[in-house]
This record gives structure tokens, sequence and C-alpha cells, in this order.
């Protein structure tokens, strides 16, 4: 199958997509708006079907990957929503402890391309950890749509409280070195950026186009950060110089890193947001990033 880059839509509608997919319009307000870009036979709808995800298609580790040892555990979150389910990989041949990812998805819960992630970091050598903030509703429903709408119904304070509690279970299995670092990606990356804020010992913290914390909590980020902002992305980047400032104020270790000519989700290889050189430069950032401040145990 092949699959529609950025280059293969106007701008206008990436942005106008973009808006959709964080919550700004509805379903009915993008296909009225899309309109005016559907031509040659193509509808509104069917804009929406290609810019939507094509998990199958990007999917780069299967599932049943033999070099991989998968599982679905519950972690138990008292302070937040009870009880959350996560999705683990690590090395099926891993002998001794590993240094832990904690990744962390966008704002439709875990779904197939946040799993296809934690398998890549897997094979680099980590004990990679998705939770799925959405466990208190179902978990994820297997439908973008349908997830966004989910996610919007949930109490972002216990969500957090859940997050902290994955953390601290994860950095103590018996199978981690204790050296715990986070990945996040959109709704991830700013919770990649509360979690730097709110756990002293975070090893590491990896935010692409995420959200950034109050100016005032920079004084709280112990860990070195890497942070990867698209070109194209007003809602995140206005807020940067600010809370860049106060990281430089507080002596924080951080590393930003633009990427010109790109849409906000240009890691994610599933839509036609996907920047292929981008992305694999990020990548290959965020893995160096990781190895250098998660050493193998």
């Amino acid at each position: 199958m092949n699959r529609l880059s950025a280059a293969d839509f106007d701008q206008e509608l990436l942005i106008l997509f973009d808006a959709y997919v964080h919550g700004d319009l509805d379903r009915r307000i993008f296909l009225q708006r899309a309109g005016k870009f559907a031509v040659g036979g193509l509808t509104a709808a069917g804009l929406l079907a290609a810019l939507s995800p094509q998990f199958a298609a990007a999917q780069v580790v299967p599932k049943d990957d033999a070099r991989l040892k998968t599982e679905v555990v519950e972690v138990d979150s008292p302070a937040g929503t009870g009880r959350i389910k996560a999705y683990v990989a690590k090395p099926a041949q891993a002998a001794g402890k590993l240094p832990s990812v904690l990744v962390v998805h966008e704002n439709r819960g875990l779904n197939p391309h946040i799993e296809d992630i934690t398998r890549r970091l897997a094979l680099e050598g980590f004990l990679a950890i998705a939770p799925d903030a959405l466990t208190p509703l179902g978990g994820y429903p297997g439908d973008e749509d349908q997830a966004r709408t989910l996610f919007a119904q949930l109490d972002q304070s216990k969500t957090r409280q859940d997050f902290l509690a994955a953390a601290a279970v994860f950095k103590a299995r018996p199978d981690s070195t204790g050296r715990l670092g986070v990945v996040g990606f959109c709704y991830g990356g700013g919770m990649a950026h509360y979690l730097a804020t709110r756990l002293p010992d975070l090893a590491a913290a990896v935010s692409f186009y995420g959200n950034h914390p109050p100016a005032e909590d920079a004084v709280r980020v112990k860990a070195p950060l890497l942070v990867h902002l698209a070109a194209v992305d007003e809602r995140i980047n206005a807020a940067w110089p600010t809370y860049e400032a106060a990281l430089k104020a507080a002596g924080a270790r951080y590393t930003m890193h633009p990427y010109p000519g790109t849409q906000h989700g240009f890691n994610n290889d599933t839509t036609p947001r996907f920047d292929a050189a981008a992305a694999q430069l990020a990548w290959a950032r965020t893995l160096a990033f990781f190895k250098q401040h998660l050493p193998a145990g």
C-alpha cells in the first residue's frame, strides 16, 4: 500500500486536520471546511480517510517478532484512576537487568502506532513500557475518532497520577536497572515534560512537540531534556521561548532541535504529516540520548 506524504496535501488542509486531531474542530466542521480541498472526484470524507492513520502499512516491528517478549500488565494507581494497563516489550534474550523507558501516547490512547514504537525501543535494548490512559474508559477502542472522544472525558489530574504510578512501578521492576527515561509524542510530549518536573530521579526525558509546563515548574527539572519541535506548530512553539528561558534560569540541562519544513506530528509514520528525513534524524537523536543517559546494566 502506498502512503500519501505531507507533500501530497495542501499545508492549510494539514493544519485543519491537526485542529481536528486535537479536538479543536469536530468531525462535522472539519468535513465542511475540508470540502474546498476535495477535487477530482475526491470527497471531504475521502480526504479524512486519506489523512487518518494507516497502522498496518506503517508497522515497523511485528507484534509477534521472535526477537521480543511482550506482555500486558496492570499497575495499581490508588491516587489516580485505581488501575491502569500497560504494554511491555523487551528483548527476548535479555540477560540481566535493562534500563527502562516509559512511552507516552498521543491523545488517542495506546493505539497500534505507540505499541510499535514500544517494540522499536525494546529492540534497542530497553525495557519499554507504554501505559494506556484510556484504561478506566475501557482502553483504546480500536477507532481513532472514538478514542479522541473518550480521551476528552478523562480526569487529567487522575491521569497524571496514573503515569506517576506507572513510572514508580516500572522503575522498581526486578528486570529494570532502576534507571528510567520517558519519551512522549504530542500529548505524551507534554506528559514527558510533566514527569520531568515531578520525578527528581528521572534519568532522561524526550518530548516530541509536547505542551510545556508552567515556567515556574522549570526549577524542578533535574533530568536532562531532549526537545523536538516541528516548524509549523504555532500552538506548541509559541510557549517554548518562555519555558526555555525558565530552563536556562534554573540551570536545567536541555537540548532543543527544530525540524524545518515539518508539521506537528512529523514523527508519526502512520499519517501524511510524517516527514521521513526529520523523523529518522529525531529518532536517531532520541536513541543516542537514551543510550547516553540510560546505560545498560
